[in-house]
């Protein structure tokens, strides 16, 4: 990973966009895994990614979130300038307008279960908004918006690394039913990474989506896994609800939990919250709405 420090964004912003090189510069309080995000002034970010692999994501969001955006009731990051390569960092990065919120992890005053049913409105206007010029699920997605089976050898090979840790005839059971279907329409908008660091609040409720970076056209099935990461009981059922969609994609939705949830424990490759991903594998095994 790159160092990147509020330094060098000032040299980027000094050196690339003049007009708002007196404008302060400072860190966001909670750092994503992908990219870095500093608040530049008050009505802007900064946005770089950590990697490469995340780079291709700057030029894809620039393209696609303006087309968004037009669509959709709740904000979106808005791209106002898109920067090069300089300075030492050797990605292109992006300035957009600020959002306002606390992410859904930070929120004190959330209602969750009016969350549940906002979360699954903005899904529902997602999948609604015109696919011209979406691209396609695929390697730039992590193969989001794609079937799941794309990663059943991921999850035959977490499985036999976790052994008796994890019950494997159960999660085999749950993973076979995912791949029975597939998604019988045309490609719809899918966001790729719905989760609760990517989900801004304002007084309690949903206020803003970030983080278009896996985003698509495809299935929407890898939208749902909020389902079993963050919603329980009355909320999930909720959740199911306003999302309006049938049996099947929740079948594979949840495949795209228990995927997640195996290769993580497995795998550990990055700091994770103590027990999250063995409480998720939990609520895949002996989840209540799907049958």
């Amino acid at each position: 990973m790159i160092d990147i420090t509020a330094d060098l964004v000032r040299s980027l912003v000094r050196a690339q966009f003049p007009q708002w090189s007196d404008l302060p510069v400072r860190p966001v309080q909670r750092q994503g895994w992908d990219n870095r995000t500093f608040r530049l002034g008050d009505e802007l970010s900064v946005r770089l990614p950590s990697a490469e692999g995340y780079a291709a994501g700057v030029e894809k969001e620039d393209h696609v979130l303006p087309l968004l955006a037009r669509h959709l009731a709740v904000p979106v990051p808005v791209p106002v300038g898109t920067g090069r390569t300089a300075a030492g960092y050797p990605f292109p990065w992006s300035v957009r307008r600020w959002l306002p919120g606390d992410t859904v992890d930070a929120a004190t005053d959330l209602d969750r279960v009016r969350l549940a049913r906002d979360l699954g409105a903005f899904l529902v206007a997602l999948r609604q908004t015109p696919t011209e010029g979406g691209p396609v699920g695929g390697r730039h997605s992590c193969f989001r918006g794609c079937h799941p089976s794309v990663y059943g050898d991921e999850v035959e090979h977490a499985l036999a690394r976790l052994g008796d840790s994890v019950d494997a005839d159960a999660c085999r059971v749950v993973w076979a039913r995912a791949l029975t279907s597939a998604w019988p329409s045309a490609p719809v908008w899918f966001h790729g990474d719905v989760a609760v660091g990517n989900l801004l609040t304002t007084d309690g409720r949903l206020s803003a989506v970030i983080d278009f970076g896996t985003c698509g056209i495809g299935d929407p099935a890898c939208d749902l896994v909020m389902a079993w990461t963050y919603f329980t009981g009355e909320e999930r059922q909720t959740f199911r609800q306003a999302v309006d969609l049938d049996d099947d994609i929740w079948h594979r939705a949840r495949g795209w939990a228990l995927w997640k949830a195996l290769i993580t424990l497995a795998e550990l490759p990055g700091p994770q919250p103590e027990g999250f991903h063995e409480r998720v594998l939990t609520a895949v095994l002996s989840d209540p709405v799907v049958r």
